[in-house]
C-alpha cells in the first residue's frame, strides 16, 4: 500500500475514534440552512477543496418571520485546494453570525482537509480549529428582581475554542460524509466577573448525495440528506430532490424539501458565468405554523484560478455536477 494511502488511513481511523468517543451533548444549537446542499465545507471540513475550484459563499436565514426577536442567521464561507502544493490539500474559512432574542453566537473559523483517491473514488478527512464568541444583552431583560445575581443587567460576553473534525468519501456519483462539532465542548464564561456560564454542546452530522441523470442531456437532478442529532435527545433530517435545467447561458433549477415533523420547503434558483443565487421559502408544519416560515437567500461564486492543474488530476465533485 503507498505511503500517502496509508496516512490517510490513519487519520481517517484517528478521526473516527474521535467522532464517536466524543461525549454526548444535552442540546444541538448550530443553525440548520436549507441549502446545506451548496454548504457542503460549513457542515464538513473534509469538503475542504474538494472540487478544486475557489468557492465563495453566503448565507442569510430570517426564520418565523413576523415574530419579534426572530432568529437570524447568517454564514459566509471560501475553500480552495492548496495548487501550489497539492490538489490534494485544501483549506477554508468561514464566519458565522447567529443571532436570536438577546442571545448573539459568532464564530470564526479555519480549516484543512487531505483528499486521497481511494477504490475508485476519494477519501478525505478534515479538521477544523475557531473562535466562539457568545454575547447576551441584558439591558433587554425584564426582571422581577432586578438585582438578581443570575441575570446580567448589562452587555455580557464571552470567548472560547472550538473543534470541529469530519470524514468523508465521495465519486463522481455521489458522496457520503460524517462530520462532528464542538467536539471539546466548550464552556464560554460571559460577562467581566465571568458569573454566567454557557455550554456549547457537540453536535453530529450525516451527509449524503446522489447524482441522477436522465436521457434529456439538458436535465439532471441532485438529491441531497442531512442528518443531525446530539446522540442523545435531539434530531433533525432534511431530505432534498433539485432539478437543474440547463439554459443557453447558464442553469436553472427547482426543488423541494422535507424535514420530518418539522417543515417542507420550496427551493428555486440558477447560475451564471460561475455566481449562482437561490432563495428558498421553509413553511413549519407545526407549532409556529406555514405562514410564519423561513426565508433564506443563498449566494456562491464558484470559479477556476488553478494555474498548475494537470488534467489527469481532475475529479468533478457532486457539489457542482
Amino acid at each position: 500500500m503507498r505511503t500517502a494511502t496509508r496516512h490517510i488511513l490513519l487519520l481517517s481511523g484517528a478521526l473516527l475514534s474521535l467522532l464517536l468517543n466524543t461525549q454526548q451533548a444535552a442540546a444541538q444549537q448550530d443553525a440548520a440552512f436549507n441549502h446545506y446542499w451548496t454548504l457542503q465545507s460549513f457542515y464538513n471540513p473534509a469538503a475542504s477543496g474538494i472540487d478544486g475550484k475557489l468557492n465563495v459563499q453566503g448565507v442569510y436565514s430570517m426564520q418565523m418571520t413576523g415574530y419579534e426577536h426572530a432568529p437570524a442567521t447568517m454564514a459566509i464561507t471560501a475553500d480552495l485546494p492548496l495548487w501550489m502544493v497539492s490538489p490534494d490539500h485544501g483549506v477554508g474559512v468561514g464566519i458565522v453570525n447567529d443571532k436570536i432574542g438577546l442571545f448573539s453566537h459568532k464564530k470564526f473559523y479555519i480549516q484543512y482537509a487531505y483528499h486521497q483517491r481511494l477504490l475508485g473514488g476519494r477519501l478525505s478527512g478534515g479538521v477544523r480549529g475557531g473562535m466562539l464568541s457568545e454575547s447576551f444583552d441584558g439591558s433587554g431583560l425584564i426582571l422581577v428582581e432586578s438585582n438578581d445575581p443570575a441575570f446580567p443587567t448589562s452587555q455580557a460576553d464571552g470567548t472560547a475554542f472550538d473543534l470541529d473534525a469530519g470524514l468523508r468519501f465521495d465519486t463522481r456519483e455521489w458522496y457520503a460524509g460524517l462530520s462532528a462539532m464542538h467536539i471539546l465542548n466548550p464552556k464560554v464564561e460571559l460577562g467581566d466577573n465571568k458569573v454566567n456560564e454557557y455550554n456549547i454542546p457537540s453536535a453530529y452530522y450525516l451527509t449524503g448525495g446522489y447524482n441522477i441523470t436522465f436521457r434529456n442531456p439538458l436535465l439532471k437532478m441532485q438529491t441531497s440528506a442531512i442528518l443531525a442529532s446530539d446522540l442523545s435527545t435531539t434530531w433533525r433530517a432534511s431530505m432534498t430532490g433539485i432539478v437543474f435545467y440547463k439554459a443557453p447561458k447558464g442553469r436553472l433549477y427547482a426543488g423541494l424539501a422535507y424535514s420530518p415533523t418539522v417543515s417542507a420547503s420550496v427551493l428555486i434558483g440558477g447560475d451564471f458565468h460561475g455566481i449562482q443565487l437561490g432563495y428558498c421559502y421553509e413553511a413549519y408544519t407545526s407549532g409556529v405554523g406555514m405562514l410564519q416560515g423561513t426565508h433564506e437567500l443563498s449566494v456562491s461564486y464558484i470559479t477556476d484560478l488553478d494555474f498548475f492543474k494537470k488534467g489527469r488530476n481532475r475529479h468533478q465533485s457532486v457539489r457542482i455536477l
